[in-house]
């Protein structure tokens, strides 16, 4: 015997449409939310350049200056949130003239650090960039991905996309029904993880005559944008026109 599979009983009201009618008439509005924040959290970028005249000694001055750099971004503790090694290069100069001798080697590495203390920011920015052939670029301010303020700003848009129902459905003397559709369009607009820094590039200097330490940067966070929006769709009572 071959049992026939199962059915799920129709709706009383029929399918959904994606329109309304009159006797249950759609409200189709957008909620929208514009949030400005403290950040949370504040990225540099290093430059570590050397040179010498052979590639072992372009090596060995590049890794001297590599590891003081990263002895004094963990010298700051839990300041400093995220330490990460970049791009690594040796390239030989090639002196001019005929044929291709090489002239001296120039060793790179590139530092990124994310703190979240802002009190030591510009300290630490300072004594790096203090550094000689240590190129300081940032900061760049930014919120964390899971930042309550997006949480804010996407409760904020549907609120106001209820609001705005509401409203419609008063000037026609009625009230909603209920909801039909929610969508996400696109809610925080999250700005790129390195946008151009807004103080530009800070470099250090080789300074054999300065003996002082250079007075730490006064930096001034920046404030965030965050940005929801959603579209949703209403029903109605029927209004008496």
């Amino acid at each position: 015997m071959t049992i026939p599979p199962a059915t799920t009983p129709a709706d009383d009201h029929g399918p959904a449409v994606p329109y309304g009618t009159p006797e249950a008439p759609r409200i189709a509005v957008r909620g929208e939310a514009h949030l400005e924040v403290d950040p949370e959290i504040a990225r540099i970028r290093l430059t570590i350049a050397s040179r010498g005249k052979d590639r072992r000694a372009a090596l060995d001055d590049l890794t001297r200056r590599n590891t003081a750099a990263l002895d004094l971004l963990k010298s700051y503790g839990e300041a400093v949130e995220r330490l990460e090694t970049g791009a690594f290069s040796i390239t030989p100069q090639l002196k001019e003239g005929r044929g291709e001798r090489v002239h001296a080697y120039h060793g790179r590495v590139h530092i990124t650090a994310e703190l979240t203390d802002f009190t030591a920011l510009g300290e630490l920015t300072t004594r790096l960039a203090d550094t000689d052939l240590t190129h300081v670029d940032g900061p760049w301010w930014a919120l964390r991905p899971d930042s309550p303020a997006h949480r804010r700003a996407r409760q904020q848009a549907v609120r106001e996309a209820v609001q705005r129902a509401r409203e419609y459905a008063e000037a026609l003397d009625t009230t909603l029904a209920a909801l039909v559709e929610l969508a996400d369009i696109g809610a925080e607009a999250a700005p790129p993880a390195y946008p151009a820094a807004p103080s530009g590039r800070m470099r250090s200097q080789a300074a054999a005559a300065e003996t002082t330490a250079a007075a730490p940067l006064d930096l001034e966070p920046q404030r965030q944008r965050v940005h929801a929006q959603v579209n949703a769709r209403f029903t109605m009572a029927p209004p008496r026109l």
